[in-house]
């Protein structure tokens, strides 16, 4: 009988006990916390990557829970199994629309923490002083032994209201005290942990605590998070292999397929190795279906980035290939000034793709196939004003082959477009970048440029439906497009798949910018 997968939960003590499946990660809990000379600690991720149940796991080992560990490879080291005091606080639960709902539920948060580990509120005194208070009585109640603070989703009350930036500073100020309360107490404390999506640079638990040691770009924790291939191998091998056969591919081409769709997440500067995204692997393991299924999408869009592409517009940036980053614009300071890049790389939608240590920078890229449909079909119907769902019927027409309704729907997409760059140089980039991201919204495997003997086709899009190769033309007719596809023989590369291949022509006004004509015809 298969392990079960836990897809509905991200407490340890609860996976353990149910005897789900658990990728062991606590070889690099026992090294974080017996770090020599470092207690406080600093990590971000994505959303949806381990991070609250690596808060759980931490709680439960501090909780001196050993009996949830047999097996696993801390209960293999000298680890003590003291019980601690722990605190813990998750801010995504005080997370709100409004300064005011943040204020008024924030209390709540601090006392649930506080009385779960016998401690006492004050309901006189603020928040942050029961915190303060809280950390000085469990240090002298525990025969003076530090208190474990973990806070998860540290900056999701201020991510909810980036698009509100005077609410967000007051709840930034507002949790300046609460974070002060640890700065004078340092010797009191065991073990702090904070995790969020985000880097805020400006948020006072910077300040306050100013010797956190931040993790997210450290090799030796760069697969902490996440899954790697041997990981996938040791822990969910007999799932990989029904899932294959139910899929209908071998054993290579379906680990070569869950690859390219969940696999690309880099996290170190020199590691190079990528890891899956936990929560994409466990869905589509637990529920065995004859396709892979975004799943990272469906479970909540980022409220951080949601917020901000209100006022952004960013198609004109090559996802596949944002160079020359450095680490400091990867921190997210300014709230009135935010910036694309390290907005996306905070919230996941792109990641490590290269580190050059001679100019200590990186290049960066859309992680993999399910990140780059939903990140294609967030931009391309924030832009247009439309829905998701008014993007999507798009590509399904083209993938039904409605050419009619194909193209109705792309003019009006591209007339909804309230961008495009005027130099002549760089105009048929920008018609181009629209159609691949709607491309992409649908997961459709496109190639751009696609160099071949007699010359190059604009794009080469393919689908198991069939393969569809696009030449765009700027003030030229779209009969123009579909005679140099012709010509130049762009389908015959593809006539060995055996797929039914469609040639399209699209013409553009260079002075409008609108799609004002479309011409397909099927060449195989």
């Amino acid at each position: 009988m298969l392990q079960p997968i836990a897809i509905d939960t991200n407490s340890f003590p609860e996976l353990r006990q149910e005897h789900c499946v658990y990728v062991d990660k606590t070889a690099y809990f026992h090294r974080l916390i017996t770090r020599p000379g470092a207690r406080r600690f600093f990590l971000a991720r994505p959303r949806r990557f381990g991070k609250s149940m690596m808060i759980s796991t931490l709680q439960a080992i501090f909780e001196g829970r050993r009996e949830l560990f047999e097996g696993l490879d801390i209960s293999r080291t000298d680890w003590k199994w003291e019980k601690y005091p722990v605190l813990y606080f998750n801010l995504g639960f005080a997370a709100s629309s409004t300064f005011e709902g943040f204020r008024d539920g924030f209390p709540y948060l601090v006392r649930s923490a506080i009385e779960e580990v016998g401690g006492k509120y004050d309901d006189i005194a603020p928040p942050a002083s029961n915190f303060g208070m809280a950390i000085d009585s469990l240090h002298a109640t525990n025969h003076g032994k530090g208190v474990v603070i973990l806070i998860d989703e540290y900056d999701d009350p201020v991510a909810q209201l980036l698009s509100k930036p005077d609410e967000a500073e007051a709840v930034r100020g507002y949790l300046a005290d609460f974070y002060r309360q640890m700065k004078d107490r340092a010797g009191k404390i065991r073990f702090l942990m904070i995790t969020g999506v985000s880097k805020f640079t400006k948020m006072s638990v910077f300040s306050a605590l100013s010797n956190l040691v931040d993790l997210s770009f450290e090799d030796e924790y760069a697969t902490m998070l996440g899954y790697t291939e041997a990981e996938l191998d040791s822990f969910f091998g007999e799932h990989l292999r029904i899932h294959a056969q139910k899929m209908g591919l071998s054993d290579d081409a379906y680990r070569d397929e869950l690859k390219r769709w969940f696999n690309g997440y880099r996290f170190g500067r020199e590691v190079e190795d990528t890891v899956y995204n936990p929560v994409s692997i466990g869905v589509n393991l637990s529920e065995q279906k004859r396709f892979f299924q975004p799943c990272w999408s469906s479970t909540g869009k980022a409220a951080m980035l949601m917020n901000f592409l209100k006022r952004q517009e960013f198609l004109g940036i090559d996802m596949d290939k944002v160079q020359n980053v450095r680490e400091c614009d990867f921190d997210v300071s300014d709230i009135r000034a935010l910036r694309t890049v390290p907005m996306l790389f905070q919230t996941g939608y792109l990641t490590i793709k290269d580190f050059d240590p001679i100019t200590n920078t990186y290049t960066l890229a859309v992680p993999d196939v399910e990140v780059r449909q939903d990140l294609a079909s967030v931009t391309t119907s924030v832009m247009a004003n439309r829905d998701s769902f008014w993007v999507s019927s798009i590509g399904i027409n083209l993938l039904k082959c409605n050419w009619n309704e194909f193209f109705s729907g792309l003019k009006s997409l591209y007339a909804a477009m309230p961008y495009g760059p005027t130099e002549r140089s760089v105009q048929e980039y920008s018609f181009e970048r629209v159609l691949l991201t709607l491309l992409w919204s649908q997961a459709i495997e496109c190639r751009t440029e696609d160099r071949q003997a007699n010359g190059q086709a604009d794009i080469v899009a393919e689908h198991p439906s069939g393969i569809f190769i696009f030449e765009l033309k700027v003030d030229e007719s779209a009969e123009t497009a579909l005679e140099q596809v012709r010509r130049k023989g762009y389908d015959l590369p593809y006539r060995a798949k055996g797929q039914p291949i469609w040639l399209v022509g699209l013409s553009f006004d260079r002075q409008t910018r609108l799609l004002i004509e479309a011409k397909s015809e099927k060449a195989f």
